[in-house]
């Protein structure tokens, strides 16, 4: 049996604090733990990202299912075309190739666990035609990031 102790500050002992995604402008003040990496009996990875007040992360979608649970703060998010509001413990449930992108909108930073499959495809961000698409949803357009 294995534990990792969570430290005061939303750290892990002896877990490091990573850059979001090595370069780029299309996210902001966000960070990411791995905090397990499962095997072939559990082939998944839980993974913590915190964005900072007025951070956000990439507006993109994947062909995999993401399972996403607030545990720091409040913010909101774009999961397809509704923008929802998030509160601690709430959990979402994103299906595959659905666009999403959460936002810190409050003062604090909006810390959440995400559970994937340890084998995955990498994200697709929106081309010309997709983002006008996101962008005919007035309420999507006026949320998301780029």
């Amino acid at each position: 049996m294995a534990i990792i102790k969570h430290n005061s500050d939303f750290t892990w002992e002896n877990v490091d604090v990573l850059k979001y995604k090595e370069e780029g402008t299309h996210f902001k003040a966000i960070t990411r733990q791995l905090l397990f990496e499962g095997n072939r009996d559990l082939a998944v990875q839980l993974r913590y990202f915190e964005i900072a007040p007025g951070g956000h992360s990439t507006l993109e979608r994947h062909n995999h299912v993401h399972v996403v649970m607030v545990i720091r703060g409040s913010g909101k998010a774009l999961i397809g075309s509704e923008v929802v509001t998030l509160g601690r413990f709430d959990i979402i449930n994103i299906p595959s190739h659905t666009w999403h992108q959460f936002q810190a909108v409050t003062r604090e930073p909006l810390g959440f666990l995400c559970l994937v499959n340890t084998k995955r495809d990498k994200p697709e961000r929106p081309g010309k035609e997709e983002l006008d698409a996101i962008r005919s949803n007035a309420v999507a357009a006026q949320f998301i990031k780029i």
